[in-house]
C-alpha cells in the first residue's frame, strides 16, 4: 500500500511539473509528443511499439534529483573512483587492448589513457552499462519540467535510433539519464559521434571495444581535443593566491558551467612567478601554456591547474569532480607523475 501511494505521489508531482501548462496527465503529453514524433518522421510501428503503455519511472526522478556531483567535494568524490583496484583494472586494460588502443588513437589523435580513464568512470571498463529502458526513462524526464526541453529532443533521438535499426528496441538500456553503451553516450552523442571502427556497418557502442573507443576519442577530438598536451596538474599553492582565490574566479566563462568555479586562463609563466609549484615542489613546466587555476573544494582544499584539453572532459560531463577524476585517473593508468 505504501508502494503504491509513493509512486502515485511521484506521478503526481511529474505531473504538476510537466511542460506546455498541462495539468498533470501523462496519457496527453504522451499523445501530444507522439503527434510531434510522427511529424518528424518516426515510423507508426516504431511508435507503438516504443511508447504504447509507457509509464513514468519513480526511480528515475528519485536519481535526477540526488545526482552525487551536485552533492559530494571533490575529496569524497574522487576517492570512490580513484580506488586501486580501478586504477589496476585500468592499467591491466591498457596493456590487454594495447594495440587497439594506438590504432583507435593514431587516427583520432588521442592518448588511449584517456580513452581507458573515460571507459573506467563511465563504466568500470564496461561492467556496468546500466539496465533501465531507455524509453521510459527519457519519457520521465521528458514530462518532468526541470529539464523537460533537453530530454524530450533526447527521447526522439532515441527514437530515431530504433527506426533507423541502430539497436533493437529491448535491447536499449543504460542508465536512469538515458546514457549507453560502454561510453554512456546519450542519444544525440550516439547519433553526432558514435562511430564505426572496424567498418562492418554498425556504431556499436554496448559491444563492440573497436567502436568504444573510437566513439570516446572521437567525442574528445571533435570538441578541440589536443594530443599534444595533457588536461593538467595538481599543485601547490600559495597562501596569497588561495587567499585572492574567489576573486579570481571566472563567474562569466563561456561553455560549460563548471568553469566559473576556476580562474580566467593565465600563462604558466605568470603562475610561476604567483608562487604555483609543481607537488612535487618543482618549478611549473617552461612552456607558452595557458592554464586556468581550479579548487574545487573551495580556497582551502587541493588546487590544480588545467589545461585547454580540461574543456573537452568537461564537455563530457559538466562537472568538475568528474573532468578532474578522468585526468587523475588517466594519470594512475598511463604511469604518469
Amino acid at each position: 500500500m505504501r508502494r503504491v501511494a509513493a509512486v502515485l505521489a511521484v506521478m503526481a508531482a511529474v505531473g504538476c511539473a510537466a511542460g506546455s501548462g498541462q495539468a498533470g496527465n501523462f496519457d496527453n503529453w504522451l499523445a501530444k509528443f507522439r503527434a510531434e514524433a510522427a511529424a518528424e518522421g518516426i515510423s507508426p510501428a516504431t511508435l507503438d511499439a516504443a511508447l504504447t503503455g509507457l509509464r513514468p519511472l519513480e526511480k528515475v526522478l528519485n536519481r535526477d534529483r540526488r545526482q552525487p556531483e551536485s552533492r559530494l567535494t571533490f575529496e569524497t568524490y574522487s576517492s570512490r573512483l580513484l580506488k586501486p583496484r580501478n586504477i589496476e583494472r585500468g592499467r591491466a586494460v591498457m596493456a590487454e587492448h594495447g594495440r587497439l588502443l594506438r590504432q583507435v588513437s593514431g587516427r583520432y589523435r588521442v592518448q588511449p589513457r584517456f580513452i581507458v580513464a573515460i571507459w573506467g568512470i563511465e563504466t568500470r571498463y564496461g561492467a556496468i552499462k546500466g539496465s533501465t529502458e531507455v524509453v521510459a526513462a527519457l519519457a520521465t524526464l521528458a514530462f518532468d519540467r526541470r529539464r523537460s526541453r533537453f530530454f524530450r529532443a533526447q527521447l526522439l533521438d532515441a527514437l530515431r535510433m530504433v527506426d533507423k535499426g541502430y539497436i533493437g528496441l529491448a535491447d536499449m538500456k543504460g542508465s536512469w539519464a538515458g546514457a549507453m553503451g560502454h561510453p554512456q553516450f546519450i542519444p544525440s552523442s550516439y547519433l553526432a559521434f558514435a562511430r564505426d571502427f572496424d567498418g562492418d556497418g554498425r556504431r556499436d557502442i554496448w559491444n563492440n571495444l573497436g567502436d568504444v573507443f573510437a566513439s570516446i576519442a572521437n567525442y574528445l577530438r571533435q570538441h578541440g581535443w589536443s594530443d599534444a598536451r595533457t588536461w593538467g596538474r595538481g599543485v601547490r599553492v600559495p597562501e596569497t593566491v588561495r587567499g585572492a582565490y574567489d576573486s579570481m574566479r571566472a563567474e562569466k566563462a563561456k561553455g560549460c558551467r563548471a568553469l566559473r568555479q576556476a580562474t580566467a586562463p593565465r600563462d604558466l609563466g605568470d603562475w610561476q612567478a604567483a608562487g604555483l609549484r609543481r607537488l612535487s615542489g618543482a618549478a611549473l613546466p617552461a612552456v607558452g601554456l595557458d592554464a586556468r587555476l581550479l579548487m574545487p573544494d573551495g580556497a582551502g582544499g587541493k588546487g590544480f591547474l588545467v589545461y585547454r584539453n580540461y574543456e573537452s572532459l568537461l564537455r563530457y560531463n559538466c562537472s568538475n569532480l568528474y573532468a578532474l577524476t578522468v585526468g587523475l585517473l588517466s594519470d594512475a593508468v598511463g604511469g604518469r607523475r
